[in-house]
């Protein structure tokens, strides 16, 4: 009754933030749009699926994974023999005298864009004990018992099966991150114009969902000229001059705060724009 999988990608999420190559989204906020869009659990693992998702929530890559291992192998050797077997984690003890926790995992990058897989990683975390008493109750779950598990908790992590998966998952971030210049970020063309000028500082009317980030400089210029097409009437082509830039210190999702880098006089309608990755 322990979810598995939940607890490693906390984990997973927990080392990543920490590390600082990525920035993650909360689980709250996947965990909402996946109930929205009422996406079958057992999609989720397909990059097609994956790919949909991470372009609903505006983000440049997708982690998707599995654990293809999670095993105990115990030896008894007070018996003048020596047995070995591979077995799931079940409830109970067993008297062995010696037990080997391996934990096996398995993640794949999928880019939104393309739904292409950009990046493998494997790792494996093991731990041992002398003796099974030393798991605790539960079944191996230091005496958490079913479905009580918290994996981030220091006691779990210094059981045999905890010392295993967080070795697995800390040796998964690591090549994560190692590698994270092998995701190609897609390049957003950000326009907007400008909505309000207060205290010196200029409102766009686009944020976060159009893809501008703190940080953001943008280029701001006047229209000085509207050409349409003289049989329809539709417009062809803005002729605008450039009038300063901008820097977005406060963003949320349909707008952003910025402060003058250069220029002035910036006036309500004046166009936003920047390319960004």
């Amino acid at each position: 009754n322990v979810d598995i999988g939940k607890g490693i990608s906390d984990l997973l999420v927990d080392d990543l933030v920490r590390n600082g190559t990525y920035a993650v989204i909360e689980r709250q906020q996947m965990g909402e749009l996946l109930a929205e869009q009422n996406f079958e659990k057992g999609g989720r693992v397909n990059p097609a699926t994956a790919a949909k998702i991470g372009r609903l929530l505006g983000v440049d890559a997708v982690i998707i994974g599995a654990v293809t291992e999670f095993g105990r192998e115990t030896k008894n050797t007070g018996i003048g023999a020596v047995g070995a077997t591979l077995q799931h984690f079940g409830f109970g003890g067993f008297g062995q005298k010696k037990m080997r926790a391996i934990v096996g995992l398995s993640a794949r990058i999928v880019n939104v864009e393309t739904g292409e897989i950009e990046m493998v990683a494997d790792a494996k975390g093991q731990s041992s004990r002398k003796s099974t008493s030393l798991l605790g109750g539960g079944g191996g779950w230091g005496g958490f018992g079913a479905g009580g598990v918290n994996f981030g908790t220091r006691n779990f992590q210094q059981t045999i099966i905890g010392e295993a998966i967080k070795k697995a998952t800390d040796g998964l971030a690591a090549q994560l991150d190692a590698d994270d210049a092998r995701i190609a970020l897609p390049t957003i063309h950000v326009n907007g114009e400008v909505a309000a000028v207060v205290n010196g500082q200029v409102v766009i009317d686009v944020g976060s969902h159009a893809g501008v980030r703190v940080g953001d400089e943008l280029t701001v210029e006047r229209v000085t000229m509207t050409i349409k097409d003289p049989r329809t009437g539709k417009v062809l082509r803005q002729m605008a001059s450039p009038i300063g830039e901008i820097e977005a210190v406060n963003v949320d999702a349909v707008s952003a705060i910025c402060n003058v880098i250069s220029g002035g006089g910036f006036k309500i309608g004046d166009l936003a724009q920047t390319t960004v990755h």
